[in-house]
């Protein structure tokens, strides 16, 4: 080894020691090759919808970003005024001077929001949105369906299927690749589900009422892109065999992807960084609204995964340490796919969409 590359290991050494936050050494999987760190710019913060939270993104085939929100009034509402459990919302402009309206339900509104629930993924493929929409009550972790909307998040159809917590799945997500889709490995829409530990019946009994998932799993759906909405085009990861993944229809020989025995969150999002060619999965562990902050990259949507970061009390010093959900959009990550905006969430001044510029460190 150069003394270069030893001067270098030693600067990262020490940067991981004097970071206070950062519990590197408690990570699920070993540090990341291709990603030396994360940072953000908490100059570049930027809080709008007060109340609402949640907001997955997708880069749709119109150019816009299309979120969802919970329990709020959206873009120009607040916690009261414009209310709904999960409402649909439209981001136009590139990430340092977007604009927002609201689509579907929430405050002076376009189109009133017909069902309820709550959305942690959602997707644009081939000029139609798809969202997963987790029931509620009971913390979201009773069933989970698919919607769709063919006219950019105006109207939406709510499938007569879903997937139960009997089935050990919960809150999904899909795995977002570039605008409309484009860029992505193969014909096949990919999901993120989390195994449940508690549900209806079993809620933690906690300051929240629910918790991070002990131990935490996470399993992989895929379906052709022709039968999103039809159940029976799903399969799931069942393993990998001379290197490549093996699926089945079968729920009882599924495998996770990803495992934390500190827990994961009762969310994740999962994106395609097509700069760096690296999954990046943010979730939550160890205890939740604290922001508690997990970042893994891997070369496959099923891994093998390792870290780019592992802290407690993300943001503290910059913000209130409250977030519990993060994820990205290809649209505002830069071609190289070092620098982006990041999306956040969390409760109280969090409870809200929240954006920050940082930059991927790579390794020399």
């Amino acid at each position: 080894m150069s003394n270069r590359s030893v001067i270098v290991l030693i600067a990262q050494l020490i940067v991981l020691l004097l970071a206070p936050n950062v519990v590197f050494s408690q990570a699920p999987y070993p540090a990341s090759s291709t990603i030396d760190r994360v940072e953000f710019d908490f100059q570049t913060h930027r809080r709008l919808a007060p109340g609402s939270d949640n907001w997955p993104v997708t880069w749709s085939r119109d150019g816009n970003l299309y979120s969802a929100w919970g329990d709020g009034g959206g873009f120009g509402g607040t916690n009261s005024a414009g209310r709904v459990k999960l409402g649909v919302a439209r981001i136009s402009g590139d990430a340092n001077n977007y604009q927002a309206t609201n689509v579907w339900g929430g405050f002076q509104t376009e189109h009133a929001a017909t069902f309820d629930g709550k959305s942690y993924g959602i997707l644009s493929v081939d000029g139609v949105l798809y969202m997963w929409v987790a029931a509620q009550p009971a913390r979201h972790m009773e069933s989970c369906r698919i919607a769709w909307s063919t006219d950019e998040g105006a109207s939406w159809t709510l499938a007569d299927w879903g997937f139960h917590f009997d089935d050990r799945l919960s809150v999904p997500t899909f795995l977002n690749f570039g605008q409309d889709y484009r860029g992505a490995r193969d014909h096949f829409v990919y999901s993120y589900f989390i195994h449940p530990q508690w549900g209806p019946d079993s809620l933690p009994q906690t300051e929240h009422g629910f918790d991070v998932h002990k131990p935490g799993k996470i399993y992989l759906a895929r379906v052709p892109k022709s039968q999103i909405r039809n159940r029976s085009g799903y399969e799931f990861f069942s393993g990998v065999h001379a290197g490549q993944p093996l699926w089945t229809s079968d729920l009882k020989q599924r495998q996770a992807v990803f495992k934390d025995p500190n827990g994961v969150g009762w969310n994740v999002s999962v994106g395609y960084n097509a700069g760096l060619k690296r999954y990046l999965l943010c979730t939550e562990h160890s205890e939740t609204h604290t922001g508690h902050f997990g970042l893994f990259d891997a070369p496959e949507p099923w891994g093998p995964w390792t870290t780019v970061s592992y802290e407690q009390d993300w943001g503290r010093g910059q913000i209130e340490v409250s977030t519990f959900f993060w994820n990205f959009t290809q649209k505002w990550i830069s071609d190289d796919g070092r620098r982006f905006t990041m999306i956040f969430t969390g409760k109280n001044s969090n409870d809200s969409w929240n954006t920050v510029n940082g930059e991927f460190v790579i390794g020399q």
